[in-house]
């Protein structure tokens, strides 16, 4: 059983998808949540509200470090030093599919920027809160599309790739100080931005639904049951690594 009780939990990206799913089952095991988001993450606070637990939301940006110096100021007033951080924020359902050589510079420095960098800049901001804390857990959401080398996202491919590696070279650092790190390797998720994307949906889908040894669509809540996981003291000893969610699609 997961022990976040009175733990508080800081998710970015969860106004919807996958971010507010995270969102609502760590509240649902004890947490106390800050939702944030560009968009308006308020309805996301409302459903854990609603299902008797405690939130707040705000607007942030993850690329911006005084936006969230006052995403973890807020944290820490609403309910204390922040014990676990969920970089979710990220830029895949508005992407066109298209070939490398149709990529444009500014394009593939958006991706890096929200993907990658949006990643380390929120981790350095939540570290001083986690010491606070006393320690804590980092969850870094990756994609199973760097297991199998995804054609036509080579941009969001390799922002991802980054996230698998600086999972592992973050726990290497912030071990001494009782935080872990790991990445969830996620799967085609059918979240509202992928299904709103027709192209994702025909030209991704049928492949993945092919490839799965569970042989359904993957949601946002397939997610959060290793999300609950890594977050709690059951995988205490579990740092660096990276878990696989993708209903067997890519074994290794």
């Amino acid at each position: 059983m997961a022990d976040l009780d009175g733990k508080v939990a800081l998710v970015t990206g969860s106004a919807q998808g996958i971010g507010a799913a995270l969102a609502l089952a760590l509240a649902a095991a004890g947490a106390r949540l800050v939702v944030s988001d560009l968009q308006d993450a308020a309805e996301t606070a409302r459903r854990i509200k609603a299902n008797g637990g405690q939130a707040v939301a705000t607007t942030a940006d993850v690329t911006d470090n005084a936006s969230l110096a006052g995403l973890v100021a807020l944290a820490e007033k609403s309910f204390g030093p922040v014990s676990i951080l969920v970089n979710n924020a990220g830029v895949f359902g508005t992407l066109a599919l298209k070939p490398l050589m149709q990529i444009s510079e500014d394009e593939w420095d958006l991706v890096f920027r929200v993907n990658a960098r949006g990643v380390f800049q929120a981790t350095k901001a939540v570290v001083p809160s986690m010491k606070r804390a006393g320690g804590g857990s980092i969850i870094n959401i990756s994609s199973g599309t760097i297991l199998r080398g995804a054609p036509m996202l080579l941009h969001y491919v390799s922002s991802k790739g980054a996230v698998f590696a600086m999972t592992r070279s973050m726990a290497t650092e912030l071990a001494a100080d009782n935080i872990r790190v790991n990445s969830i390797v996620a799967g085609f998720t059918a979240s509202q931005s992928v299904l709103n994307h027709p192209a994702m949906m025909e030209k991704i889908r049928p492949h993945t639904l092919n490839a799965r040894m569970i042989k359904r669509d993957m949601t946002p809540d397939d997610l959060c049951g290793t999300a609950v996981f890594l977050a709690s003291s059951a995988s205490a000893f579990i740092t660096g690594q990276a878990i696989n969610v993708d209903g067997g699609a890519v074994t290794y």
